[in-house]
């Protein structure tokens, strides 16, 4: 597998607690821009990636900052506050692999992170990146002044020539109310070239109901390509050759949903920049996410997920 960009992927990572038997948890780290990060990293291990966070200085951040390492991306831009630490989540899931989450966030060192970043004096260097990716949840946790210094930054990195990439990722509690989220999100639609939203962001956030409704949504922004995922339903990817429609496969055992979206994202945006066509990367972005949900936890295990893909 091909691809040597350098990417930029900004947003929040998390201690993750899973049941396991006889009421154990199993930790892990995760959260949406983090999960995406990994799964293209060892996708298309020949890119160099960033992850922009900022954690604690504690036991639990070390550890996070580890394994960051051992998955191949870079730590540099990852900055560590003196008084705050990581967020925390456990996941619960239903029969079917459904999930629901209980969240210990509210003073995460993430929140404060592109003030962290300023003071690590990393908060200049977007011209190093071929693309950016961010989510809606990485705006949604940031404080009004961390909002207008991450525009800043990735403003910066499209005059530099970056390519800019986002999923909404919308999550209604994590929002004062939806205007706000409707607001934040107008100016990510605005800057970006990549947009990668779920049939369901557009339901949740603004009542679109239908594909074509999302695409007549989106025509005003001057994007370059737009991929919307509906769950086992096939995949809409518009850009200047047309609109294409991509049935996909589902998987018959379905363990633990979280992440599936992620991986996709991580899978597809890695063949994309390493010049797979859109059809084929659809295919593989599908399979990771397939292979994802069949294990428990947001981030499947390394040597299980590259055992799944070692045909590729």
């Amino acid at each position: 597998m091909n691809g040597q960009s350098n990417l930029l992927f900004i947003g929040e990572a998390m201690l993750e607690l899973v049941p396991a038997a006889n009421n154990s948890l199993l930790k892990s780290f995760a959260g949406d821009v983090y999960n995406t990060s990994v799964y293209l990293k060892r996708s298309f291990p020949t890119n160099n990636v960033h992850f922009m966070t900022a954690v604690g200085s504690d036991p639990i951040s070390n550890e996070f900052l580890e394994r960051v390492s051992s998955e191949g991306i870079q730590t540099n831009q990852i900055t560590r506050s003196q008084n705050k630490h990581m967020g925390a989540y456990m996941v619960l899931n239903d029969s079917t692999g459904e999930r629901s989450f209980i969240y210990w966030r509210n003073d995460s060192a993430a929140k404060s992170m592109m003030s962290e970043c300023k003071k690590a004096g990393l908060d200049n260097l977007t011209q190093a990146h071929q693309a950016i990716f961010f989510s809606g949840i990485t705006l949604a946790i940031l404080r009004d002044e961390e909002r207008e210094a991450l525009w800043k930054f990735i403003a910066s990195a499209k005059e530099q020539g970056s390519l800019i990439i986002f999923d909404p990722n919308y999550r209604p509690t994590l929002w004062g109310d939806a205007e706000a989220a409707k607001q934040q999100f107008e100016m990510a639609y605005k800057v970006s070239d990549w947009l990668l939203p779920g049939l369901d962001d557009f339901n949740s956030l603004y009542g679109l109901d239908s594909i074509e409704a999302c695409i007549d949504f989106c025509r005003p922004y001057q994007f370059k390509e737009l991929v919307i995922k509906q769950g086992e339903d096939p995949v809409h990817v518009v850009n200047e050759a047309g609109e294409h429609v991509y049935e996909i496969l589902s998987s018959t055992n379905v363990v633990d949903t979280t992440s599936a979206g992620d991986a996709f994202n991580g899978i597809y945006i890695g063949a994309r920049l390493a010049g797979r066509d859109v059809k084929q990367s659809v295919q593989m972005a599908n399979y990771a996410a397939i292979k994802v949900i069949e294990s428990p936890g947001a981030i499947m295990p390394k040597s299980s997920f590259l055992e799944a893909i070692k045909d590729w």
